[in-house]
């Protein structure tokens, strides 16, 4: 059975934390130098960030990070104090002055620095997340990944940061515009990234010259304390980082805070909206990324191999817990020869533990998400839907206890159908119909969600038209996850997104930074005018 997820400790006072022998070597915060064999009889509880320094909360309570395959306690994580969350402010907002003059360049060298360490560490972060969100090696490894080139495109900072210039905008008048940091900036974060996610944050928002306030997912921290050790490995001052962990009373902080200026959110709709609200009430900047339903339309024309292996890939990687995840597949025309082949090709996935060669598909994070999806899928069958494969009671030998499920497939699902209508972030594919491209469109475009949508065909008329037509931020062509890289932006859309500024690209810099704009006159003195009231203009 899953363990309490809040304890009460002992803990005491606002002291530096100390490492138990378990953690392994090279990281104070990786879970455990074997992370499925904890022998430790009291898991470490994982600290705070404050002022460059890891201190051990006072807090008296603590939330049990699980391993997923095996349910046993990793670590515990704090609920920060309100006292220590005031600390971390405090700390980034001394911090600001003296970062925000430190030269561009200086701070791009910190990140060049940062990449080469995450490159050189990218198995034990790997191995970090495995442990503690379940993912497979290989994927842990993507997600380490993807936030890697956040870092590389930081490093570019001096020409992203660029301003703009126009001389003798009017009679010896010249007007030029800077890019500015905003302050002390803050990110919350999900559990299905556990690394992308923060370095989707606080690179950018450091290297713009901001400081930064992190909460990461209070089910998954070990990478976020161990990318902030490297961080400060790489050279980042003290206090320019600071980490609080927590639930929804730091959410709350974070929001209501005076001295933060900007927040950066990724998690459900119900946490992004509130955030969004409660942030932008207070006139703080915030980009909230949700929720989604990712659909695929498959024309009969599509490249079958190539289309199949992507839904397959798309719609259960990562046991389907992305937010660009391929959760729904429309066939225009015929879908019985589709079908038979997603079926027999899910099957062929293997279902294990993360850590296990060759998995597939891990667990999903924990037992409450499980129930949540079994309950979906249930619901699509009582409602109508035609369950051609189901994972729900699968069994992993060795892992009996592990919160997984095998790859779902619901055929014959409809728009009023609740496992339609809700995300279900799990593995589980939903088949629809449509008789035309221009259905198929009308029902991506009915739905709420504006993340992705793909198109598989081999006419260049169609996905043009599919281009155009669609209503989702993200767009592929024969790409079942177009999530672009960082010199664009993440551009989510429609309920998937709250905010007018995305993440990471010039988005992003825009984001984490104010522009100021400066009119400028040197004047002979021998060639006074004397004293004009009217309006002043470009004309002489």
């Amino acid at each position: 059975m899953l363990r309490s997820s809040i304890h009460r400790a002992n803990a005491s006072g606002f002291q530096p934390w100390r490492s138990p022998a378990s953690f392994n070597s090279i990281f104070r915060f990786s879970t455990a130098s074997d992370p499925f064999n904890i022998n430790s009889s009291q898991p470490a509880r994982v600290p705070n960030l404050i002022g460059g320094e890891f201190l051990e909360s006072g807090s008296k309570e603590c939330i049990d990070i699980i391993n997923p395959a095996t349910q046993e306690v990793v670590s515990r994580v704090p609920l920060t104090t309100k006292e220590e969350f005031k600390a971390a402010v405090e700390s980034a907002k001394k911090a600001f002055p003296p970062w925000r003059n430190t030269p561009v360049t200086t701070r791009q060298r910190i990140m060049f620095k940062l990449q080469e360490l995450i490159r050189s560490n990218m198995d034990k972060l790997a191995l970090n997340i495995t442990t503690e969100q379940g993912k497979t090696l290989k994927d842990a490894q993507g997600d380490v990944f993807r936030g890697l080139e956040v870092v590389e495109h930081a490093c570019g900072m001096a020409s992203l940061q660029m301003g703009e210039y126009v001389s003798n905008v009017a009679n010896g008048i010249d007007t030029y515009s800077i890019r500015e940091p905003l302050g002390v900036c803050a990110g919350i974060c999900p559990f299905n990234f556990p690394a992308m996610i923060p370095l989707w944050m606080f690179p950018v928002a450091v290297t713009c010259g901001n400081t930064f306030v992190l909460k990461p997912s209070e089910k998954d921290p070990g990478a976020s304390m161990i990318l902030a050790e490297l961080s400060m490995q790489a050279g980042l001052p003290k206090g320019v980082l600071n980490i609080v962990h927590g639930t929804n009373d730091v959410v709350n902080n974070i929001c209501d805070d005076e001295d933060i200026r900007a927040v950066s959110f990724v998690g459900s709709n119900t946490a992004g909206m509130h955030i969004y609200s409660r942030a932008a009430a207070k006139g703080k900047r915030v980009q909230s990324n949700m929720g989604a339903k990712n659909h695929a339309i498959v024309l009969q024309d599509a490249n079958a191999d190539s289309a199949l292996n992507a839904l397959i890939a798309a719609g259960f990687g990562a046991a389907g817990q992305r937010c660009m995840a391929l959760s729904t597949v429309v066939f225009v025309g015929d879908s019985k020869p589709w079908e038979e082949e997603l079926i027999k090709r899910a099957k062929q996935l293997k279902v294990n533990a993360g850590i296990e060669p060759d998995t597939d598909l891990g667990p999903v994070i924990s037992k409450q998400a499980k129930d949540r999806i079994c309950r979906l899928i249930q619901s699509g069958i009582d409602s109508g839907a035609r369950l051609v494969l189901d994972g729900r009671d699968v069994l992993v030998p060795r892992y009996e206890e592990g919160n997984f499920v095998g790859p779902t497939i619901l055929a014959d699902v409809t728009s009023d159908m609740e496992c339609y209508n809700e995300e279900i972030f799990g593995p589980v594919l939903l088949l629809m119909k449509a008789e035309t491209l221009e259905e198929a469109i009308h029902i991506v475009n009915r739905n709420k969600y504006g993340n992705g949508a793909s198109i598989f065909t081999t006419s260049g008329v169609s996905a043009r038209r599919f281009q155009i037509e669609i209503e989702a931020g993200q767009v592929g062509i024969n790409v079942p996850i177009p999530v672009p890289l960082p010199f664009f932006s993440f551009t989510g859309s429609k309920a998937s997104f709250a905010g007018d500024l995305n993440f990471y690209g010039k988005a992003g810099v825009q984001f984490f930074t104010q522009i100021k704009t400066v009119t400028q006159q040197w004047k002979d003195d021998s060639a006074s005018q004397g004293i004009s009231l009217a309006m002043p203009t470009s004309q002489k």
